[in-house]
C-alpha cells in the first residue's frame, strides 16, 4: 500500500469501526508537526488528544525508550524496577504527596480510574453501614471500561452497555447540589478540576473546596481525575493544587495518564491520604502491563524534558496568546481553560451569517494544514504539544479568520 486511499479501504475492512472512518493515514511527525501518507504536514494542535506533551520523536525521549528496549522490557508484577520506584518517587515529588503516600501504575486513563472507583468501593463498604453511594458530576468523562463508564455522564456512551456497575448518582457541578446529595452513606466523590470532553469547563473553584470538606465530613472519599488536566498540560503539574494545595485539602486519590508517558501509555493513580492507602489490599486489584520498565522509562524522561525545558512555563504563555488570539478573532465567542488546554465556543461572526458547526472547522482547519478537535457541535478543543512556540501558536491564529470562512454554512 502506497496511497492513502489504500490504507483507508484497509482500515475499513480489518478495523472494528468504533472510531469512524480515520481523516488521515498518519506517518511520521517532527516537534508539534505530522506528516500524512500523501506527504502533507499538518501543526498538530491536538496532541493525540493532550498525550503527546513532548510533540513527536523528542530526542531524549525517544533515546530513553530505545534504550530501556534494548536493556529491559516487561518483568511482570511478581518484580520490580529501577525505574518503576523512580518514577512513582517522582510522581509522589511533583504532587507533594505527604509520607505514607503511594502510587500504583496502569496502562491508561480509564484504568487508573478504575483503580480509583475500586478503592472508593473498598472504602465504602469497609465501613459499617456501608456506604455504597459513589457522586459524579453532569457532564463528566472518566473512560470507557465498564467501572468508569458507570462514572461517565453522557447517556449515549452509557445506555448501550447497561446495566453497568450501580450506585452512581449524577449531579450537576454545583456546590449546592453536592451539599444536597451528600451523605454518610457516600463512599466517594469523582471529579474533573476542568471538563476536559465537554468542552473544557473549569469546576468553580468553592466546588472543589466543598467537595474535599464534605468528604472529610461524611467520611467519603475524593477522587480527582487529572488525566488530562495533568503533568503541565495547565501550567501547573498537577491542576488541582490550584485549589487544594494545601496539605490538609489534597484529594485522597489523583488519576494520572495520556501526558504521563509523552506517547508510551501509562497510567497512576496517586493515593495520598491513609485512607485511600488502605482502601487496597494485597492481591484485591493488579495489572499485567501497569508500570512496565518501558513505560515508566517514558514517564521519566516525559518529566525531566518537562523541567530542563521548563515546558510548564511555555504551557501557561503560550497558552495564555492562544487565548488572548481566540477571543480576538470574529466568529470566536466564549474562550475557557488554563494553560496549553482550551475550549473555544463558536458564534456567528455577524447578523447575516449563522455560525459553523465544530466538525465543520476540523475540517476545514484541516484542509489549512492545522489539526484540532470539535468536542461538541459548537465547540473547538486546542490541547497541542507543551512544545508548541509562540510563532506556531500565531500561524494558527492568523489562519483561524479563513478557516471559519471556509467552514461557515452556504447561504
Amino acid at each position: 500500500m502506497s496511497q492513502p486511499a489504500d490504507y483507508l479501504d484497509a482500515y475499513r475492512k480489518d478495523l472494528l469501526d468504533v472510531f469512524g472512518q480515520p481523516a488521515l493515514v498518519l506517518t511520521e511527525g517532527s516537534g508539534c508537526e505530522v506528516t500524512d501518507a500523501a506527504g502533507r504536514t499538518y501543526l498538530d494542535l491536538m496532541a493525540g488528544i493532550a498525550v503527546n506533551s513532548l510533540g513527536y520523536a523528542h530526542p531524549a525521549w525517544a533515546d530513553a525508550v530505545a534504550a530501556q528496549a534494548h536493556r529491559l522490557q516487561h518483568v511482570s508484577n511478581f518484580f520490580t524496577t529501577p525505574q518503576q520506584i523512580e518514577l512513582a518517587r517522582t510522581l509522589l515529588e511533583i504532587a507533594d504527596a505527604p509520607a505514607g503516600s503511594r502510587v500504583f501504575f496502569a496502562n491508561s486513563g480509564t484504568e487508573a480510574n478504575e483503580a480509583a472507583l475500586k478503592a472508593v468501593r473498598a472504602h465504602g463498604n469497609a465501613r459499617e453501614p456501608r456506604a455504597r453511594r459513589i457522586l459524579a458530576l453532569e457532564h463528566a468523562f472518566h473512560g470507557r471500561t465498564a467501572g468508569a463508564l458507570a462514572a461517565t455522564w453522557k447517556p449515549a456512551y452509557r445506555e448501550p452497555f447497561e446495566p453497568l456497575p450501580g450506585g452512581v448518582q449524577f449531579i450537576p457541578p454545583t456546590t449546592q447540589a453536592l451539599e444536597e446529595a451528600m451523605g454518610d452513606d457516600v463512599a466517594g466523590v469523582i471529579l474533573e478540576p476542568i471538563q476536559g470532553e465537554a468542552g473544557v469547563h473549569p469546576l468553580p473553584e468553592e466546588l472543589l473546596l466543598a467537595a474535599r470538606r464534605l468528604t472529610r465530613e461524611h467520611g467519603a472519599l475524593l477522587v480527582v481525575d487529572e488525566v488530562q488536566t495533568g503533568m503541565g498540560r495547565t501550567g501547573l503539574w498537577l491542576e488541582s493544587l490550584r485549589v487544594l494545595g494545601d496539605p490538609g485539602q489534597r484529594p485522597d486519590l489523583i488519576t494520572l495518564a495520556k501526558g504521563l508517558g509523552g506517547g508510551f501509555p501509562i497510567g497512576a493513580m496517586l493515593a495520598l491520604t491513609p485512607e485511600a492507602t488502605g482502601a487496597l489490599a494485597p492481591g484485591s486489584h493488579g495489572t499485567t502491563f501497569g508500570g512496565n520498565p518501558l513505560a515508566t522509562a517514558a514517564g521519566l524522561a516525559t518529566i525531566r524534558a518537562l523541567r530542563d525545558e521548563d515546558l510548564l512555563t511555555r504551557a501557561r504563555e503560550v497558552g495564555a496568546h492562544l487565548r488572548e488570539g481566540l477571543a480576538a478573532t470574529p466568529g470566536i465567542g466564549a474562550v475557557r481553560g488554563r494553560g496549553l488546554l482550551i475550549g473555544a465556543d463558536l458564534t456567528a461572526p455577524d447578523d447575516e451569517r449563522a455560525a459553523p458547526a465544530g466538525p465543520d472547522v476540523v475540517a476545514a482547519a484541516r484542509r489549512a494544514g492545522f489539526i484540532i478537535n470539535a468536542t461538541g457541535p459548537n465547540t473547538l478543543r486546542l490541547a497541542p504539544p507543551l512544545v508548541l512556540t509562540a510563532d506556531q501558536a500565531r500561524t494558527f491564529l492568523d489562519a483561524l479568520p479563513g478557516i471559519l470562512a471556509d467552514a461557515a454554512p452556504a447561504d
